[in-house]
């Protein structure tokens, strides 16, 4: 996937934080209801930094920089809790960062220290430019089973499919430390699925992670571990409905095994292994399980 560099506007969410549109992906980078809320209830909050003493070097992996929101966010945090920070950052386009950094209000958005030290990071070599799939290696070479930290940001599965496939998703696992966190805004059965595969043990970020309550909120995201996740207020384990949500159709994971397959090809196969799996009765038709526990079709965050 390439973003039209050309074509990214950019927009302010409800908490007056700075964020960006792309047309030619067709999403936002935040959720429109606050990029900073969301950085901070997504990965900030639920990376449980008390965990570890002042002093700590804390090893962190941002997927999908995009503005830097989470980075920043996490910056402050760490300064805050007295942690040093080891990041790299893996992301296709440098337009995003560009832009956030050229912004008065986003640069009003961060501390002064951590706004430079963001700076710094995405001007280093730390920061791996290009196909996220392409770099990875790099990172598993370097840093495997060392990372306290994986903060997961793509663009949503069905836009994105590539960082989202279960190779991907077990190549971010491998890097993972014991008491390591990915962490990823995102909910869908078939990103859950693929954690599993990926042979993590996964939990629901508590929901509405200090974002305004929706009917629809169910999950507030998805953090995974190497470890069993327990024993943490903000993370609870995976309801009944979203327990059974992974035996649907929707439960279908991304797959992606020579790392190089297009957004569509991944689609494609993803729809047809779907068609096979419904035709021989081994999962539940999604619609069904939305009935059951009456979803709105569309809504939330079952995908």
């Amino acid at each position: 996937m390439t973003v039209d560099d050309h074509q990214l506007r950019a927009l302010r969410t409800e908490d007056g934080s700075f964020s960006l549109f792309s047309p030619a992906v067709g999403e936002a980078f935040h959720s429109g209801r606050g990029a900073l809320a969301e950085a901070r209830s997504k990965f900030v909050e639920p990376a449980g930094l008390e965990r570890w003493r002042p002093g700590k070097r804390l090893r962190v992996v941002d997927v999908g920089v995009g503005t830097g929101s989470n980075s920043a966010a996490l910056l402050e945090a760490v300064a805050d809790a007295g942690l040093e920070l080891e990041w790299w950052g893996l992301e296709l386009d440098r337009e995003p960062l560009r832009l956030a950094l050229a912004d008065a209000g986003f640069r009003g958005q961060w501390q002064p220290r951590a706004l430079q030290r963001l700076q710094e990071l995405c001007n280093g070599a730390q920061m791996l430019w290009g196909d996220a799939r392409a770099r990875l290696p790099q990172l598993l070479d370097q840093r495997r089973g060392q990372i306290d930290l994986v903060l997961m940001d793509a663009f949503s599965p069905s836009r994105c499919p590539q960082l989202w496939s279960v190779e991907f998703l077990a190549g971010l696992g491998t890097l993972l430390q014991p008491g390591g966190r990915l962490l990823t805004y995102c909910s869908a059965a078939a990103v859950r699925q693929g954690l599993r595969l990926a042979g993590l043990e996964i939990a629901s970020i508590a929901a509405p992670s200090g974002l305004r309550a929706q009917r629809s909120d169910w999950s507030g995201g998805t953090a995974a571990s190497p470890t069993a996740l327990g024993g943490d207020p903000r993370l609870r384990p995976l309801s009944p409905m979203e327990l059974e949500h992974l035996h649907t159709n929707a439960a279908e994971p991304y797959r992606d095994p020579t790392g190089t397959a297009s957004r569509s090809a991944i689609l494609q196969e993803r729809q047809r292994r779907q068609r096979q799996q419904l035709a021989g009765g081994a999962v539940e038709a999604t619609s069904s399980w939305r009935r059951r526990w009456g979803l709105e079709s569309g809504a939330g965050n079952p995908q």
